[in-house]
């Protein structure tokens, strides 16, 4: 669609550079001797265009409109691998710290697990020792 717009643009420009203008000035004597100046313009379009200069500008167009749409898509290619480098690296520090975070919650079911031993181990003298008690 660009390139239509700008292979548009570059045709009207030669068009209209290429019409040609010209003025005529004319004097008329007149029977009472006074002089009658009379100025015309005329402008003429050839009716043929010099195509060469259009292939040539056509050409140049195309190459510039090639030159930025490369130029876009290089930027668009540098962003994305910016993207996708950032979500690589979140990636990795989202398994470190659902690591850390596992490291840590085993530590605590250990911490856990040993406080219950302790307890239960206490409870079972405590129990020992009643059941002494009892006895005698």
């Amino acid at each position: 669609m660009k390139k239509q717009i700008l292979t548009a643009m570059v045709i009207s420009v030669f068009t209209v550079a290429c019409t040609k203008s010209t003025t005529k000035t004319e004097q008329v004597d007149n029977a009472d001797g006074s002089v009658t100046t009379t100025t015309t313009t005329v402008t003429e379009t050839p009716t043929t265009v010099d195509t060469a200069k259009i292939n040539n500008a056509k050409e140049d167009v195309k190459a510039k409109v090639d030159a930025a749409g490369n130029k876009i898509d290089d930027a668009a290619q540098k962003a994305k691998d910016k993207i996708d480098a950032t979500a690589d690296k979140t990636k990795q520090d989202l398994q470190k710290a659902g690591q850390d975070i596992k490291t840590e919650a085993n530590k605590v079911g250990q911490d856990a697990k040993e406080a219950a031993k302790k307890g239960a181990s206490k409870v079972e003298e405590a129990a020992k020792k009643v059941k002494e008690d009892l006895s005698k």
